[in-house]
């Protein structure tokens, strides 16, 4: 299992970490960062000091719908869903970090096998 990754890095990543998990479906906050730590074996795991300014940011840029619903457990709970603009920006983000993480990989020394 990768090390926990330093938190400028993460913060780099947010965006995309969200709107890949939103993808699949509509969660609350906590659930958006349980799914991030658990599909990158434990190395991500976003604060909630970076994890809910990303969301409200996401969802003033219309690549988020946010929605309150009814918990069987407590308080009402602020569900996000992805819009067809956060497609769209899933897929930019996509691309972006293909190109950032091949010329990293080149830039230090890793090989294509």
């Amino acid at each position: 299992m990768p090390g926990r990754i330093r938190g400028q890095l993460l913060k780099g990543t947010t965006t995309l970490l969200v709107l890949t998990v939103l993808r699949d479906g509509e969660l609350y906050g906590y659930e958006i960062a349980q799914r991030i730590r658990a599909r990158s074996g434990g190395a991500f795991f976003p604060s909630e000091g970076s994890l809910y300014p990303a969301l409200h940011a996401l969802e003033a840029d219309g690549a988020l719908e946010a929605s309150w619903q009814e918990s069987d457990r407590g308080p009402r709970r602020r569900y996000y869903k992805i819009t067809k603009s956060g497609l769209g920006m899933l897929a930019e983000h996509v691309q972006e970090w293909a190109a950032f993480s091949l010329g990293m990989g080149q830039a230090v020394g890793e090989r294509n096998r």
